[in-house]
């Protein structure tokens, strides 16, 4: 799997998704921020993330200005035949040690990084299999890149810019510790935090864009999809009320809302999939 979209201008779902797969995403411009996992990023043109599969995230742009990016998506499988290559470097170890990670590149390392997406634009457009094995090429010299960048980052201290977006990772690292909770409420984060419901709920809404329970209820769905992949034998019941739904229709409704298909469904096609029977039609979202 491989799809690369550049400079992407396109409209797009602001909530929260996660998919399976590898993604390499490039801020050109606008105004982000970009929430993923418990950590919050306030983006600046020449930023580079890296996410690492099933991380929940979601970026909160301000719609006044263009919010451009350039999107990878790719399954690292399809880079095992140059990995495995005797010597080869490393490419996928920032993936697998940071997890999810900035890149702030700026001056000199932004021009090389915008001018190996535009070559791989150039190569895509080209349609064709010759076209098709350059852009991949081009790919791994980004990821190379990207390597090489990411050895002088290892030591370098991540700090949010503002003292409300500290509070609103602090009630995101809360969220994370706490999300399977069934009596998980605004005053359990009240008490814990020490702030009001209302403060809570109006600083993580104008931070994120997304209420504390939208939040709370993507991560429990997205934990539902890692379960029901890596632990299919658990039933749906089970599922639900490990993650925190005391009732099986709330859950299903949820997972409905947000998977467009019932979690007794999505197991079906799961279980297909790995059978090696035709897809049945399990959506992954995108940025």
């Amino acid at each position: 799997m491989f799809d690369f979209s550049y400079r992407s201008t396109g409209a797009f779902d602001p909530v929260f998704h996660s998919h399976p797969f590898y993604e390499v995403y490039y801020f050109h411009e606008g105004r982000c921020n970009y929430l993923i996992g418990d950590r919050i990023y306030n983006l600046a043109p020449g930023d580079l993330i890296l996410m690492y599969g099933m991380t929940l995230h979601c970026p909160k742009i301000d719609s006044s200005v263009p919010y451009i990016r350039s999107i990878v998506h790719f399954d690292p499988a399809i880079l095992r035949f140059y990995t495995e290559l005797p010597q080869a470097v490393p490419i996928l170890q920032p993936f697998e040690q940071f997890k999810n990670y900035r890149l702030c590149l700026r001056g000199t390392d932004k021009e090389e990084t915008e001018r190996i997406l535009l070559l791989m634009r150039d190569h895509q457009a080209r349609g064709d299999q010759v076209g098709s094995s350059r852009l991949l090429l081009a790919f791994i010299d980004l990821l190379h890149f990207v390597y090489d960048r990411c050895q002088t980052q290892l030591n370098e201290k991540r700090e949010l810019p503002s003292d409300k977006e500290k509070t609103v990772q602090d009630i995101v690292a809360l969220l994370e510790r706490k999300y399977t909770d069934d009596e998980l409420d605004m005053e359990s984060l009240q008490r814990e935090l020490h702030l009001s419901k209302s403060y809570l709920a109006k600083i993580f809404k104008e931070v994120t864009g997304a209420t504390i329970f939208e939040y709370v209820y993507r991560k429990r769905i997205n934990e539902a999809k890692i379960l029901f992949l890596l632990q299919p034998e658990l039933a749906v019941t089970e599922v639900g009320f490990r993650l925190g739904f005391k009732h099986l229709a709330h859950f299903s409704r949820l997972f409905k809302q947000q998977v467009a298909v019932t979690p007794e469904r999505y197991k079906r096609q799961l279980k297909d999939d790995r059978s090696g029977l035709p897809a049945t039609g399990v959506q992954h979202e995108s940025v």
